[in-house]
C-alpha cells in the first residue's frame, strides 16, 4: 500500500478499476434481484442478504483480526439505519406502487445530487459547475435510457406519485446515511464498516419485514433454490460482499459524490445485460442515453486539479 500510495498515477488508476468493478457488479445486481423478488417477498429478500453478508463480513474481520470496535457507536447505527434500513424500506415499496422505469430515474438521477448537496451541508463535499454540469448530463441521459421503459404513470394517479414520493425519501436516506458514514471510514477498516451496517440493516429489514409481508414457507424454499438462490448468491457475495466493500473504501478515497457516480455506469450495464441475456428492446435513444451517462461520469471521476504550490 505505501509503494503505491507514493505513486499517485498507480493509486488513482487502482481507484478507477475499483469504481468500474464496483459499478459492474452493481449493474448486474438488477437482475439478481428480480430472480430473487420473483421467489419471497422483496424486503424479506433485502433482509436475509444483509444479514448474510455480514457473517461474510464477520468472518473476514475475524481471519484479518480486524478492530471491530468504535468510539462511535450511535453515528454507526444511525448510519445504517440510513443507507440500509430507510433506503431499502422506501425503495421496495415505492418500486411496487410506480412504474419501474420511472422509479431508477428518479433514484439513480438524484443519488449524485443529493450526496452533493448532503455532503456539502456536511462541510464533506463541495458543489462546483464541473458537479453540476455532470449530474445534468447524467440526468439527461437516464431519462432517454429508460424512455422505452417508463410505462403510462397517469394510469394510477396518485398511487404512482406517492410511490415515486417514496424513491425520493429512498434516495435522500442513501445519501445521508452516506455521509454519515465517511468519518467511520476513516477511523475504521472499511470491512468493518460494512459488518456492521450489514449486521443492523439486516436485522431491522428483517423485523419490518415479519410485520409487514407474508413469508411463507414455500417463498423461503424458492429463495433457496433455483433462480432464487441463484439471485440471493449474487446479491450476497456481489453486491454485498464485493460491490458495498468497495463503496466503502471509495467513499473514503473518493468522497460520496465521486462514489456515488456508480448511478450513471450501473443501468448502462443493467441495460446491456437485459439486452443480451433476456432480449430487450434497445433503441437510437437509448444508446445516446448511455454515451451521454458515461461522458457525465468520466467529466468527474478524474481527480479535480490541484494547482501548484
Amino acid at each position: 500500500m505505501n509503494a503505491i500510495e507514493g505513486r499517485p498515477g498507480t493509486a488513482q488508476l487502482l481507484r478507477f478499476l475499483a469504481f468500474l468493478a464496483m459499478a459492474i457488479v452493481w449493474g448486474l445486481t438488477w437482475i439478481s434481484a428480480k430472480w430473487a423478488t420473483d421467489a419471497a417477498p422483496p424486503v424479506f429478500v433485502a433482509g436475509i442478504r444483509l444479514v448474510l453478508a455480514s457473517l461474510f463480513f464477520g468472518a473476514w474481520c475475524l481471519l484479518a483480526r480486524v478492530r471491530l470496535a468504535t468510539g462511535q457507536a450511535s453515528r454507526l447505527v444511525v448510519a445504517s439505519l440510513l443507507v440500509n434500513t430507510g433506503c431499502y424500506s422506501f425503495l421496495f415499496w415505492g418500486v411496487a406502487h410506480s412504474p419501474t422505469g420511472l422509479a431508477a430515474i428518479v433514484n439513480l438521477s438524484l443519488i449524485p445530487v443529493l450526496s452533493m448537496l448532503v455532503g456539502a451541508l456536511y462541510g464533506e463535499e463541495t458543489i462546483s459547475a464541473r458537479r453540476i454540469a455532470a449530474v445534468a448530463l447524467g440526468a439527461v441521459g437516464l431519462v432517454l435510457l429508460f424512455s422505452t421503459r417508463t410505462g403510462d404513470a397517469a394510469r394510477e394517479g396518485t398511487q404512482v406519485g406517492l410511490g415515486l414520493a417514496a424513491v425520493v425519501v429512498a434516495t435522500l436516506s442513501y445519501a445521508w446515511g452516506a455521509i454519515v458514514s465517511k468519518p467511520l471510514v476513516r477511523e475504521m477498516p472499511p470491512v468493518a464498516v460494512a459488518f456492521w451496517q450489514t449486521l443492523i440493516g439486516g436485522i431491522s429489514l428483517l423485523a419490518i419485514s415479519l410485520a409487514a409481508e407474508r413469508v411463507g414457507a414455500g417463498a423461503l424454499a424458492a429463495l433457496f433454490s433455483g433462480r432464487g438462490l441463484a439471485g440471493l448468491g449474487f446479491l450476497v457475495l456481489g453486491g454485498s460482499l464485493v460491490g458495498f466493500s468497495v463503496y466503502l473504501w471509495l467513499l473514503r478515497e473518493w468522497g460520496a459524490f465521486r462514489a456515488g457516480l456508480y448511478a450513471f455506469v450501473s443501468p448502462v450495464i443493467a441495460v446491456a445485460v437485459g439486452v443480451i441475456w433476456a432480449g430487450e428492446s434497445f433503441g437510437l435513444w437509448e444508446g445516446v442515453g448511455m454515451a451521454i451517462m458515461l461522458a457525465a461520469t468520466a467529466l468527474v471521476v478524474q481527480p479535480d486539479k490541484v494547482s501548484a504550490s
